[in-house]
């Protein structure tokens, strides 16, 4: 194991760049430990963060692709072997897409990433969260959500159609909404506290990457969207502000709002944990 101590550790998807990245710096700077699990390195011009690293304050994990399982269960794999215990879980990574893609699992690339997959890391970490003091997993949501117009457990896996930021984007994080308060008694039961919220409006657009935002919103998130510090902030006032023993609950601008098309959530939940256990689990 890389620790035995009892310090705070938390883990984080998607911690090297926007919204992962500035909630990286914020529990490092608090003196947390930090296990990030990455596609890619943080960056190597920032010195605190290359302290982190090499003290071991800040430990890496690599996947190539979360949304492949493969590459996924390889890396959850590492972090089980080397970690002690986990006290927060932050599912944080994803993106909005400029196109319909598809996993190397076949279902539409919003869905796995940012609908299943953190079903599955949670499932996966569920024994270190249980050894932490604070038992809890944050899941990065969006208000988004509340633009959906219809609901669809196929549509979620294969679209007909495609439209960017408000088609399979805002449906994938309503499901992953949903699932959250499905799970959330099973969990509590458990000790695992368990809720998904909104990181507010974020200017996260990254130089040399196509925008999945509609062409008229991009001018917009440039000029007047908060930073990423803005995010990061809410989803630690998520985690530990006002609402840090609720599970279950969407927490929007710090309240906790209801979510729409709740007769799904448990058929959701229901087709995750067959995914989980029908396909992921039997990866070899």
């Amino acid at each position: 194991m890389l620790r035995n101590t009892r310090e705070q550790v938390a883990l984080i998807t998607g911690a090297s760049s926007g919204i992962g990245l500035e909630l990286t710096r914020k529990l490092l700077e608090e003196g947390w430990q930090v296990i990030a699990l990455n596609r890619s390195a943080v960056p190597s011009g920032d010195i605190p963060l290359q302290q982190a690293v090499q003290s071991g304050q800040l430990r890496i994990y690599t996947v190539g692709d979360l949304a492949d399982y493969e590459s996924l269960r390889y890396a959850l794999q590492e972090v089980r072997e080397k970690e002690s215990f986990i006290d927060v879980l932050f599912n944080n990574a994803g993106g909005s897409f400029h196109e319909l893609t598809y996993s190397r699992q076949g279902r539409e690339t919003h869905y796995e990433l940012m609908t299943v997959v953190p079903y599955i890391i949670t499932m996966e970490l569920k024994e270190l969260l249980l050894k932490g003091h604070l038992k809890t997993v944050i899941n990065t949501s969006s208000t988004a959500l509340n633009m959906i117009k219809s609901f669809d457990l196929e549509q979620l896996e294969r679209p007909k159609k495609f439209r960017k930021l408000l088609g399979p984007y805002a449906a994938s994080k309503l499901g992953l909404s949903l699932w959250t308060e499905a799970v959330a008694p099973w969990l509590a039961k458990e000790g695992i506290l368990i809720r998904s919220v909104d990181p507010g409006s974020n200017n996260t657009l990254r130089k040399g990457k196509q925008s999945g935002l509609p062409i008229w919103l991009e001018p917009i998130m440039r000029y007047f969207f908060a930073p990423p510090t803005h995010g990061a902030s809410l989803l630690l006032d998520g985690a530990f502000g006002e609402h840090r023993g609720q599970t279950g609950v969407f927490v929007n601008k710090g309240k906790i709002q209801s979510l729409p098309f709740r007769a799904y959530s448990e058929p959701l939940l229901e087709r995750l944990q067959q995914v989980y256990t029908e396909e992921y689990k039997l990866i070899r």
